[in-house]
């Protein structure tokens, strides 16, 4: 599985979260298809608003532009960008950059993400109005932008990056699982509007993935369930042999280069889908 140069040259994605993780997993499978790639990450100055017990991966500056040079080893045009999807300003800002400096958006993907654990009871609504803010409505942000290009031109991928949290409820998860669920309501009906005009649009749902920010969250989930002295690693493994039947963590590229394969024209039949990849793990 996987896009060829002649497939998708010359287009441009836009992927969220495109700096790290799954995002940049997929940025590098599509800049290596010919594709102009644009990411935007959430960058140091942007992640001071985070609520209470919000888990978002931050960046420097310098660690974005290292993204942006990495990718731009296929010999494709980058632009690399400090994005807050919680932020309307900050969507429309960079959305505009992006067509003005690279042409208009073929390709989005939806890779930006956040997590935050609380029980129902008591939940602090910033924290619950951040998840939604970022995982779902974000999502919706980029697509009202992006979409009407798309229809026009009668051609297009977007690529939700959902969770298995989304097909399951979760216990201490109730605003994740809600958002991410949400996100597959969302991919479904975009789907259904740009179906006749040539543009898909579909979800993945990944299940326990090696990345930063899953590292930054297991790191909190050590300290709440008081293992002091267990290493992140060590928690991991733990995680893996309970939840997952092949006994591990999948690496970002996996479900990378499955967005990828969503972009390509060999998966034009394929759309409004809620796909998991997650190593057989239903959470």
């Amino acid at each position: 599985m996987g896009n060829s140069a002649d497939t998708l040259g010359g287009k441009v994605a836009w992927i969220t979260g495109g700096a790290t993780g799954m995002g940049f997993a997929t940025a590098q499978a599509l800049s290596k298809a010919g594709v102009a790639i644009a990411i935007g990450s959430l960058t140091d100055e942007l992640g001071a608003s985070m609520a209470p017990g919000q888990t978002a991966l931050t960046l420097g500056g310098d660690r974005l532009q290292d993204s942006a040079q990495a990718l731009r080893e296929a010999g494709n045009e980058v632009l690399a960008q400090s994005l807050n999807v919680a932020d309307r300003d900050s969507v429309e800002s960079c959305y505009q950059q992006i067509v003005d400096t690279l042409g208009p958006i073929d390709i989005l993907v939806n890779a930006a993400g956040s997590s935050g654990r609380h029980t129902v009871v008591g939940h602090p609504d910033k924290l619950w109005d951040a998840m939604l803010s970022v995982n779902l409505t974000g999502a919706y942000r980029t697509t009202k932008l992006c979409l009407p290009g798309m229809l026009e031109r009668g051609w297009g991928r977007v690529v939700n990056f959902s969770s298995t949290a989304g097909l399951v409820g979760g216990e201490l998860h109730a605003a994740y699982c809600a958002a991410k669920a949400g996100l597959l309501g969302l991919t479904r009906c975009v789907a259904i509007e740009a179906a006749a005009r040539g543009v898909t649009c579909n979800a993945i749902c990944p299940g326990w993935v090696a990345t930063e920010q899953n590292y930054q969250g297991m790191e909190r989930e050590v300290e709440l369930v008081g293992l002091s002295g267990t290493s992140v690693e060590d928690y991991r493994e733990m995680m893996a042999q309970k939840w997952s039947p092949q006994k591990r963590f999948l690496q970002p590229e996996e479900p990378g280069a499955y967005a990828a394969f969503l972009c390509s024209n060999a998966a034009a039949g394929i759309t409004g889908e809620a796909l998991r990849i997650s190593g057989g793990s239903t959470w």
